[in-house]
């Protein structure tokens, strides 16, 4: 086992565990285009669509939900690449507000 393996491993570990104390727990899938990442997740609040970009674990991003809410988050993960397709599949912590809601007045 390399210490990259140990490395992420003992990261998902900890990302798990933080998952368990958050109110949203989710899964996700990103495409990376160019210096961002256009991805789409699920969790137990929805499913979101949204553009990020970040520097080794941490990343930040903007995302819209099915409601029309759109949210400003930065959060830390890890993530694998799904064979040799370039797209990346992983879990992270982290927050987010929303910055625009349709139907608030």
């Amino acid at each position: 086992m390399t210490l990259a393996t140990t490395s992420c491993r003992a990261a998902l570990a900890l990302a798990t565990a933080a998952l368990a104390a958050c109110s949203s727990v989710g899964v996700g899938i990103g495409i990376p285009v160019g210096p961002v990442t256009i991805g789409v997740g699920a969790s137990n609040n929805g499913v979101n669509l949204g553009v990020g970009t970040g520097v080794g674990p941490v990343g930040v991003g903007v995302g819209v939900d099915q409601r029309g809410r759109v949210s400003a988050g930065a959060g830390v993960g890890v993530g694998t690449e799904i064979g040799n397709s370039g797209v990346r599949a992983g879990v992270g912590v982290g927050t987010s507000t929303v910055i625009h809601d349709p139907y608030k007045k």
